[in-house]
């Protein structure tokens, strides 16, 4: 498969996800509001989505696919299917203790996560029985990273980049058609998330049969593969705890600045969101398993060739999304949210956490295809050790940006703090001799600058003054952000175009 199309689809599917998450809290805020109903909910899908933040999606798919991978590629096809049948069983028998746990300890986890709660009983109630319906949801979820683990390193990879949108979905339906018919209504939205990792799971079980690789009950925990990949995630899982730590800081920060700033600042984020999870996680998604091969392989030529192309990829796409961000922070957040209770005072609020946002958005995506060029190695130590370095740092220019630039300090922090992640983690890639840089990438930087700046002066040129996207209803906002849209990604390419680029030289086949 060409990695250029994967790159598309995976990236396609994302936005997809995005926008209907976007979707998602408009309803469930014009259906519920914000009132105690949607603080139980929220509290009660906090811990299983923040457990499967942290050992479904990030820590097991990096430990379980070099592993999958080695397999693959030097073990054959029955000792693959042997491993992926062992680690199914463990991997099932484990969550489900957890969500187990998760059920009977629900009143326990909510005395700890919303002790505030406990002094009005209804709510405190209603957030443990949203809890238990919603726990199972990290069971689920589980097994879709596992199911999509397998399908990424056999190269399919469309499934596994769809199936995000059947939560929005779930949760979507739940709120606008069945919350009705449950008292309280918002029961409604628990069961939404239980029946979206449900529906999720149920996708990916018919392309894993097709693919073969359906597991079969076989409990071999001291099996040499299940333990070196519950050895490998440990490192992994306190790896992805670090972003959590740190935007639990960033959040602490925010809480002792003006009123709005956790909100200005959540804002920026869900924007931030759109090229990260287009660009970062699909670069990273598929990049890992090809990297894997190749190392399996011991074949250090591709390999390294293989993370060139990742960064030329990297940015030539996400510096033009750096660059439409800072320029275009006041229109996106215009069109975006400046409706209701939504003031042209917070737009200017979110609008600079926004640019702040911007300046490390390179680092940010960078640090997603920097990384699998380790864990591809089985390697997870060593960005794990950068990670809490950055997080050190990270906290230090907090308390030195948080005076003179209060909320977009913090922001900038993270950007910052993102770029020196992926400056180390390329110094570690390069002194280790794990990358070699192709040649030409004195002209290829100098012809995106030349593209960057075309398509930065047309944006700054176009997007007019702040006071008229305050004045602007919602079509004409939306038709001239869509305008400037175009309009900068058509200069952009077309520059590049001139300058020589063509498509046919990024296209790269999976390993």
């Amino acid at each position: 498969m060409n990695l250029l199309r994967a790159l598309a689809a995976v990236s396609s599917m994302t936005l997809l996800s995005r926008i209907l998450g976007f979707a998602r809290d408009a309803i469930i805020a014009r259906v519920f509001g914000a009132g105690a109903a949607t603080d139980a909910f929220f509290v009660a899908f906090k811990l299983p989505n923040l457990l499967r933040r942290l050992f479904a999606e990030g820590a097991f798919s990096q430990a379980f696919v070099p592993i999958l991978a080695e397999y693959k590629n030097q073990r054959g096809e029955e000792a693959t299917r042997i491993l992926v049948s062992r680690v199914a069983s463990v991997l099932f028998v484990a969550v489900a203790c957890v969500a187990a746990l998760g059920i009977i300890g629900a009143p326990l986890i909510v005395l700890i996560s919303a002790p505030g709660f406990s002094a009005n009983p209804e709510k405190f109630q209603l957030t443990v029985e949203l809890t238990r319906i919603v726990f199972p949801y990290i069971l689920f979820m589980s097994l879709v990273a596992f199911a999509g683990g397998i399908l990424n390193t056999f190269s399919r990879f469309m499934v596994p980049a769809f199936t995000p949108v059947l939560l929005n979905v779930a949760m979507i339906l739940a709120a606008a058609v069945a919350a009705p018919y449950f008292d309280p209504p918002v029961l409604a939205l628990g069961w939404g998330a239980f029946i979206g990792g449900v529906l999720q799971l149920g996708l990916q079980i018919p392309a894993l049969k097709r693919l073969g690789f359906l597991p079969r009950w076989d409990w071999a925990p001291r099996d040499e593969g299940v333990r070196r990949i519950l050895y490998l995630m440990g490192p992994a899982a306190f790896g992805v705890s670090i972003a959590q730590i740190s935007l639990l800081i960033n959040t602490i920060f925010a809480s002792f600045l003006a009123t709005g700033s956790v909100s200005w600042l959540y804002y920026a984020d869900r924007l931030m969101e759109f090229p990260t999870g287009m660009l970062g996680v699909a670069l990273g998604t598929i990049l890992l398993p090809s990297l894997a091969k190749h190392y399996a392989d011991n074949d250090p030529t591709e390999y390294s060739r293989l993370l060139d192309w990742g960064l030329r990829m990297t940015l030539m796409l996400a510096a033009p999304a750096a660059v439409g961000l800072g320029i275009l922070a006041v229109p996106l957040i215009a069109t975006l949210f400046l409706y209701g209770e939504f003031t042209p005072h917070d737009l200017a609020m979110t609008r600079w956490a926004l640019v702040a946002y911007s300046i490390g958005l390179v680092g940010l995506i960078l640090v997603k295809v920097l990384a699998p060029g380790f864990y591809a190695r089985q390697n997870i130590k060593t960005p794990v050790k950068i990670a809490v370095f950055t997080l050190l740092a990270t906290q230090a220019m907090n308390l030195a940006f948080i005076g003179p630039l209060q909320h977009a300090g913090l922001a900038l922090s993270i950007g910052l703090g993102a770029c020196l992640n992926a400056g180390i983690l390329f110094y570690k890639l390069r002194k280790q001799e794990i990358f070699q840089p192709q040649p030409g990438w004195l002209g290829y930087s100098l012809k995106l600058f030349a593209a960057l700046a075309v398509m930065g002066v047309l944006l700054w040129l176009g997007v007019g003054q702040d006071r008229l996207w305050i004045q602007y209803d919602f079509s004409q906002r939306i038709l001239h952000l869509a305008a400037l849209v175009a309009g900068g990604a058509c200069a952009y390419f077309a520059t590049l175009w001139l300058l020589g680029f063509r498509l046919h030289q990024f296209k790269r086949r999976t390993a």
